[in-house]
């Protein structure tokens, strides 16, 4: 009966040292964006993804700004990125994303952001137990624990993946409808044409009789 409680003990242990924020944003035209997180001891790891979900070319600028204004990361244009990055200085860090190239589009932006403490809790071992036991488990649920982070990011993928073919084919789907009215109208308008000209040739007709 220790064994369970030995391994629920260590992943309140490692969800213990992960702080994570996830959020869906709506960028408006020419809107700049910035969210915050801070850190409270030198050479945390923060992780950063984002993948715009919809609006537009489904790309957008980002910036990761530190302590100082320093720049961690940037880019323009992008559809979608996963960082994670050490921070050295302890203090707040700043995530924008600009949407100042567009000037129509709203932008659907998937993000999230997590400062993690990579140092791992010693945990009290039982008297007349193997050590080496306790070892074994704490690599394998390490282990798990990454493989969980693995398949969450394929997840993140394939949801993005899965949104932005719904778009695409919803703009598909419009174009279509548009397309088939635009078509309507020039057949209606086709007719309207040839029955007036045939129209003005029989009323001309008739008048040369006359």
């Amino acid at each position: 009966m220790q064994l369970p409680v030995f391994v629920l003990g260590l992943l309140a242990c490692i969800v213990a040292h992960v702080s994570a924020t996830a959020l869906t944003y709506k960028l408006t035209p020419n809107e700049k964006a910035c969210f915050y997180t801070a850190t409270t001891k030198p050479s945390e790891k923060i992780a950063f993804y984002f993948a715009v979900q919809s609006g537009g070319s489904f790309d957008v600028d980002y910036e990761v700004t530190g302590p100082g204004g320093k720049i961690m990361l940037e880019g323009e244009k992008e559809r979608q990125g996963d960082f994670v990055f050490t921070a050295q200085e302890v203090g707040e860090y700043k995530f924008c994303f600009n949407n100042e190239m567009s000037t129509f589009a709203d932008k659907t932006v998937d993000f999230e952001i997590a400062v993690e403490n990579e140092a791992r809790v010693e945990l009290p071992a039982k008297q007349g137990s193997d050590p080496n036991i306790h070892t074994a488990l704490e690599e394998s649920m390490f282990k798990l624990s990454g493989q969980l982070s693995t398949v969450t990011r394929n997840q993140k993928y394939f949801r993005t993946r899965e949104n932005r073919n719904f778009s695409t084919v919803r703009s598909t789907e419009k174009r279509i409808v548009n397309f088939s009215l635009i078509q309507s109208g020039l057949v209606i308008a086709m007719g309207a044409l040839q029955v007036f000209i045939v129209r003005f040739f029989f009323q001309g007709a008739r008048k040369g009789y006359v």
